[in-house]
């Protein structure tokens, strides 16, 4: 689960610095990762236009499911300050797994051409034409789910996503702005592949925000936002004001809703309004359908 969180600060156009974190590992002692995506101003000594724009303050926190914490997880993510800033996160299909391919490979892949091809003349700044390009780019056998998000100076958010990867925009502690998630059929999401029966870029979800300072953007793989509410999201964040200990606590709330077999997740009430539920002595023994599968029985992808 990858939980990258932004707040929309003003910054002097001289002081934008290019940075991008793509390949994380995780280390055997440890069940988490955290990533600092903040980028590091870096004011030039020539002479520039005295303008203020907006850019993004980023922190995120990646926490992978405890059987995947070897290979670091099987979500990637990467973060820009190119123009207004950027960040996209990518999670890769569990299913490969089944196949021997590891599901994280693919997810990597595509966010490293993303940061590749970002100032690439043929994207233009544009989230769609730049998840084509790195989508063709990708040659590692796979398929992931990925959402793109860029900040243009003027304050508005274009965003491309395809699957359900997720992206919620938070002003004076309310939700105004939600992605949707693309699925074929219940727990069947859009996904690009390295096969032809996956989706494309033409397949994306393109949407636009207007954005103003001090907002606070929280962007997550399907693990956050199957196992949060919207309105516990707001809560968790209300009260933080450095965005790295903010994704850190979204991240725990989610791991926690997860392995809690008394706790309705967003996903368990989607899951039973589908017909789909564990039996009852399943249930005495803690189990339970949930986002992040922690338990024996899990109807995930």
């Amino acid at each position: 689960m990858a939980a990258p969180i932004f707040r929309l600060t003003s910054m002097h156009p001289a002081a934008a610095q290019y940075y991008n974190n793509v390949k994380f590992t995780i280390p055997k002692t440890s069940t988490s990762r955290f990533l600092c995506c903040c980028a590091s101003p870096d004011i030039h000594s020539e002479p520039v236009e005295e303008q203020v724009s907006l850019s993004l303050c980023v922190g995120s926190y990646v926490l992978p499911h405890p059987k995947k914490v070897e290979r670091g997880g099987e979500d990637a993510l990467f973060v820009s300050s190119y123009n207004g800033g950027v960040i996209a996160v990518a999670d890769g299909v569990s299913g490969w797994a089944e196949q021997n391919v590891d599901p994280s490979l693919f997810a990597r892949q595509l966010m490293a051409n993303a940061s590749r091809f970002l100032q690439t003349e043929e994207v233009n700044y544009d989230p769609r034409i730049l998840i084509r390009k790195a989508h063709a780019a990708t040659y590692a056998v796979g398929s992931a789910t990925v959402i793109v998000a860029m900040l243009e100076r003027d304050g508005t958010l274009k965003i491309a996503n395809v699957g359900d990867c997720g992206l919620r925009v938070i002003r004076q502690g309310r939700i105004i702005f939600s992605t949707t998630p693309q699925e074929h059929y219940f727990d069947c999401p859009y996904q690009l592949s390295s096969e032809a029966v996956g989706q494309t870029y033409l397949d994306a979800k393109v949407s636009s925000v207007k954005l103003v300072e001090g907002d606070l953007l929280v962007m997550g793989s399907d693990g956050l936002f199957d196992n949060t509410f919207d309105d516990e999201i707001v809560a968790t964040v209300a009260n933080i004001s450095d965005v790295t200990t903010a994704a850190k606590a979204l991240a725990d709330l989610a791991s926690n809703h997860s392995t809690d077999s008394n706790f309705d997740s967003p996903y368990t009430m989607e899951a039973r309004a589908k017909g789909l539920d564990v039996p009852m002595w399943k249930k005495i023994l803690g189990m339970k359908l949930i986002g992040m599968a922690l338990s024996n029985l899990c109807y995930k992808r």
